[in-house]
């Protein structure tokens, strides 16, 4: 099998929770003993998320991690988050192995699960930016985002609670899902920020749950047994 590489720690509980989906799918993939060959490179998250050269700082930061995947051995590299796949082209540009994206493999599970119209949660820069829109409505789904105000107050709930595990706004989350289930016919929720899955679980709501973390780490494995 291949060697996976993750570029975790933004933020470490997400990565946590790419490590125990990997377990889990290892398991119902392969039995009870056998992992694909795991590294993974935790970076500083205060000095990426604090960077005061913004997103080029940050780049530096994910190329810089990714070379050290590589040099260690990584066939496969990915990035244990959302929001960082901004500037996922100028990574995989840095490196001669293939990285996975989470977006790519979040478009093939809708297509398979037949969704065609879906809310976008995640961090204030993936809800309003355009590179996961885009790149959902070219594949042929119909994007919404909350508004301004609910973006503002994910995002706080994102950094300020699921960050440190707290999940005291989760029935919050909950009834926004069903708010534009109710108002706007969606049929599932992109958990587009890697923390949202401690919140909101299938059967928490009454559309499909695309959780991206699971998603993309078992791709990540479906790819390293190939």
């Amino acid at each position: 099998m291949k060697k996976i590489g993750i570029i975790g720690g933004t933020t470490p509980e997400s990565t946590c929770y790419y490590y125990q989906n990997y377990i889990k799918i290892s398991r119902e993939k392969f039995g009870p003993f056998t992992f694909p060959e795991l590294i993974i490179y935790s970076i500083n998250f205060k000095e990426f998320q604090n960077n005061p050269r913004g997103w080029e700082g940050r780049t530096e930061i994910l190329i810089n991690a990714a070379k050290a995947l590589e040099r260690a051995g990584a066939e496969l590299i990915a990035m244990s988050a959302n929001t960082p796949h901004i500037v996922f082209p100028q990574v995989q540009k840095a490196v001669n192995v293939q990285m996975v994206s989470i977006i790519d493999a979040l478009i093939e599970e809708m297509r398979h699960r037949g969704v065609k119209k879906v809310l976008l949660l995640g961090t204030k820069t993936t809800m309003t930016a355009d590179f996961y829109k885009n790149a959902l409505k070219e594949a042929g789904f119909e994007v919404i985002v909350p508004n301004e105000e609910e973006i503002e107050r994910v995002d706080g709930i994102i950094f300020s609670e699921l960050s440190f595990e707290n999940l005291e706004s989760k029935p919050y989350l909950v009834e926004l899902v069903e708010k534009y289930a109710r108002e706007n016919g969606i049929e599932g929720v992109i958990l587009g920020c890697t923390e949202l899955p401690l919140a909101i679980k299938p059967g928490d709501v009454s559309v499909e749950v695309f959780d991206t973390a699971a998603i993309h780490m078992r791709k990540l494995i479906e790819l390293a047994a190939e």
